[in-house]
């Protein structure tokens, strides 16, 4: 799969559940590796101007996924970065395939009680309106299918606290990055 990519300009790549901290955990890993970071849904957010929910409720998922397509066109060109995509646009089209081609991908996911916990406190009050509760369940049983990503990393990180999630990351990232003899 990296035959054609040198072993030290591999990217570490960040998916997974919403609520993961995979922003902060990739803006870590990135330090720690002394590498760029890249976070593609801020990338989306300022090429338009809006975030990416209210891209969707504007235009909608079509033009979403149009500019997703150019960013991960550009994204894909990055050597020695630590890239975070989201679940649902790294499942789109061949986004998964082509970045499998820079690097290793990461899923980080979580069991569905822990998501549901952290759902109600992100949420707060808006957890109890059944239509907020069903939307924001909506988006996780889309990102629920990177369980199944061929060629990736999956990490649980249920139990994990942020450190640990970090150390797993960067141990097993640079045992893929590490030439063998």
């Amino acid at each position: 799969m990296f035959a054609g990519l040198p072993l030290t300009d591999r990217n570490l790549i960040l998916t997974g559940y919403s609520g993961s901290n995979l922003p902060r955990i990739g803006l870590k890993a990135a330090e720690r590796l002394k590498m760029p970071f890249v976070n593609l849904d801020v990338l989306i957010s300022e090429r338009l101007g809006v975030s990416g929910e209210e891209l969707r409720d504007i235009y909608g998922e079509r033009r979403l996924k149009a500019v997703e397509a150019d960013l991960m066109a550009e994204t894909v060109l990055r050597r020695q970065s630590v890239i975070r995509v989201g679940a649902r646009t790294v499942l789109h089209a061949d986004h998964a395939q082509r970045l499998a081609q820079t690097g290793t991908i990461f899923v980080l996911v979580t069991s569905l009680d822990a998501v549901l916990r952290r759902l109600h406190i992100q949420m707060g009050g808006r957890y109890a309106d059944p239509n907020e509760r069903a939307r924001e369940l909506g988006d996780l049983r889309q990102e629920w299918p990177v369980r199944e990503l061929g060629g990736a990393v999956l990490l649980d990180v249920t139990r994990l606290s942020e450190a640990e999630t970090l150390e797993h990351i960067l141990d097993q990232y640079r045992q893929r990055a590490i030439p063998r003899a």
